[in-house]
């Protein structure tokens, strides 16, 4: 089966914020992603990709319809060894609710909230 995600979106009230935490924590440069206006008061900047390849992508988006905030989908990050992110967390204004974990044969996971309230997830298989 193929893998049936496409896209993510992850809801922020400070565009400039939200991006600084996201660049410092998974260590990236994100990408501007439209002309201001373009589509109404929508921001968007998007999470590096690789075109053609077997990944998806997606993007910090600012719009009055839409809030950020806790309790909703939870997106996980994949990472070589999730400790590294979690331990980045802190410093770039989010709060680290689960340390990493085992999940046994699955890999390692641990779960914290950004700097707009959004709970995200990071997975390693070390």
């Amino acid at each position: 089966m193929k893998n049936p995600f496409a896209w993510v979106e992850i809801y922020v009230s400070d565009m400039e914020r939200a991006q600084k935490f996201y660049e410092s924590v998974l260590n990236i440069t994100m990408i501007p992603m439209q002309t201001p206006g373009a589509f109404g008061d929508l921001e968007m900047v998007s999470f590096p990709w690789v075109e053609d390849g077997h990944n998806i992508s997606g993007a910090l988006c600012k719009m009055s319809d839409m809030s950020p905030g806790n309790g909703g989908t939870l997106v996980y990050f994949g990472c070589d060894d999730c400790a590294v992110e979690l331990s980045r967390v802190a410093n770039a204004g989010g709060t680290v609710l689960q340390e990493k974990m085992s999940l046994g044969e699955h890999g390692f996971c641990g779960i914290a909230l950004d700097s707009e309230g959004n709970s995200i997830g990071f997975h390693s298989m070390t």
